[in-house]
């Protein structure tokens, strides 16, 4: 109790000084105005060039005068002369500030200037005694006033529940974090560069649907007024694609946001991006590669190498990926081989010799032989592993495996022992395709939320014809940590789902 007390208190006291602080700072704002010198009403700033410019091409610019822009990180005041240095969207760069070259008048604004605003300084490029590069100023005008002080005097933002909350200042105080949003950035870039160069077309599909289809998820609902008619966010939009391979097109693609309503934690946000994408007349085998060859690709363009360290484990991207039987797996981790395993009555018996726990209503030898994988396989994983053959209870949208109808042509892809993408032979059977969904809205009825629901006008697309077709889905914000080592999703999403504080 005195300890909640004590930081009770201590929490008291630093938003004092806080609020303290931002009055000092709206006091000198309000002089500013009433001299008419109101830095709000600035417009426009002529940069010439950026802080990363001028420190990568020293020649080039010594002695030549330049006009920069940014945030003020660091002051120091001594008397006549003072040093500050400026942050910008890539670097920081020193300038020397002294009453010689501004006059009486715009130094004494200068050393009023808080750590935060942000100014612009024209001035000509040198380096100090201690070969700093640097500005030496002629003129500094501000631009903007900050008027609530950089957490932390000024030394980082360390809480990372805060950092999540508000980037713009995680990102103003660990300038370092950038780097992973620049990367996101290029390795997004590189993957539909790949594609497109395959010969796949970008699309767009609708976010807002009658049915949640295409993944076992829960989805968020909202309502539409004019129609008064409830709609849900998608949880996929494998189904509206596939619509599209019905139509004509041969390879379509769609990158995007994707919302699913189910719990958070480092590999799981409400809303992430997603990319699918089909081509007509291939199988499960071609997206394998297809998937080997992307991953590849793009780490070596973005990182310039594909064998990798993520979190402290070397990952290796260039080697061919192993590529193994969901049965297979099992059986060489476990020891348990389900191919001689051929009834729901002796799979639920090896579940409970081996304490697995099956919800009552997925008592059936492939939802156990899933439920083997996910208990025992999928955590030894590291290496990128092809797992393939899935059981058909757990597809509903998947082909069948010509040699043995429990299974489908399904494979998933894991790298860390965590799970990066999704892919089919897709099931092109609008009467197979009825029945399963049929057994989904039975299990929804029986209270599985996550269920797929019943899409009448997907199955008369089907009826249509629909060519074979291999489908692939990867979590794009699960690849962008595993290229930019980073542990929790939170930290590759500029602004992550958060819980209010209030």
């Amino acid at each position: 109790m005195q300890e909640n007390n004590k930081n009770n208190q201590n929490n008291e006291v630093e938003e004092l000084d806080i609020n303290h602080l931002m009055q000092i700072r709206r006091d000198k704002l309000k002089e500013l105005q009433e001299e008419g010198k109101d830095p709000y009403e600035i417009t426009k700033f002529n940069r010439t060039n950026t802080a990363g410019e001028i420190k990568s091409n020293y020649e080039k610019f010594e002695q030549k005068d330049v006009t920069v822009a940014g945030r003020i990180i660091a002051k120091r005041i001594m008397g006549k002369a003072s040093f500050c240095t400026i942050q910008d969207s890539d670097e920081k760069i020193q300038s020397y500030v002294s009453i010689n070259d501004l006059g009486e008048e715009s130094y004494k604004a200068f050393k009023t200037y808080d750590i935060g605003d942000i100014i612009g300084i024209t001035g000509f490029v040198f380096k100090t005694r201690t070969e700093e590069i640097s500005v030496h100023a002629k003129e500094v005008t501000l631009l903007s006033k900050s008027l609530r002080p950089l957490p932390e005097k000024f030394h980082g933002l360390k809480d990372i529940d805060l950092r999540y909350r508000q980037r713009y200042v995680d990102l103003i105080v660990n300038p370092e974090v950038k780097n992973t949003f620049v990367l996101r950035s290029k390795i997004i870039k590189e993957v539909k560069a790949y594609l497109d160069q395959k010969g796949y077309l970008e699309v767009d599909t609708p976010i807002l649907s009658t049915i949640a289809g295409g993944a076992a998820a829960r989805p968020f609902i909202t309502h539409h007024n004019t129609l008064d008619l409830d709609m849900y966010l998608r949880i996929a939009n494998e189904l509206y694609l596939k619509r599209l391979i019905v139509g004509g097109f041969d390879k379509v693609y769609e990158m995007g946001r994707m919302f699913r309503n189910e719990g958070m934690d480092i590999k799981h946000n409400p809303e992430f991006t997603n990319i699918e994408l089909y081509s007509a007349y291939e199988d499960y085998n071609d997206m394998m590669d297809l998937t080997e060859d992307l991953f590849r690709t793009v780490s070596q363009k973005v990182l310039g190498t594909a064998k990798i360290t993520y979190q402290g484990t070397e990952i290796d991207l260039e080697t061919k990926w192993k590529r193994l039987s969901m049965i297979e797996a099992i059986k060489e981790v476990t020891g348990v081989d389900f191919n001689t395993i051929n009834n729901d009555e002796d799979a639920i018996k090896i579940a409970k010799e081996k304490n697995v726990e099956i919800d009552e209503n997925k008592k059936t030898r492939g939802n156990i032989i899933n439920a083997f994988f996910e208990e025992f396989v999928e955590e030894t994983l590291i290496q990128p592993t092809f797992i393939y053959d899935y059981p058909v209870e757990v597809s509903p949208l998947t082909k069948k495996k010509p040699s043995d109808n429990r299974l489908t042509e399904r494979f998933e892809v894991f790298i860390g022992g965590r799970e990066y993408g999704n892919a089919y032979s897709e099931l092109n059977d609008p009467i197979d395709q009825y029945e399963r969904f049929k057994k989904q809205v039975e299990a929804r009825e029986a209270g599985d939320e996550e269920a797929n629901m019943m899409d009448e006008d997907f199955i008369q697309a089907l009826e249509y014809g629909m060519p074979p077709t291999g489908g692939l889905g990867i979590g794009i914000d699960r690849m962008i940590m595993l290229l930019t080592d980073s542990a929790s999703i939170r930290d590759v999403l500029l602004f992550p789902t958060m819980k209010p504080l209030n």
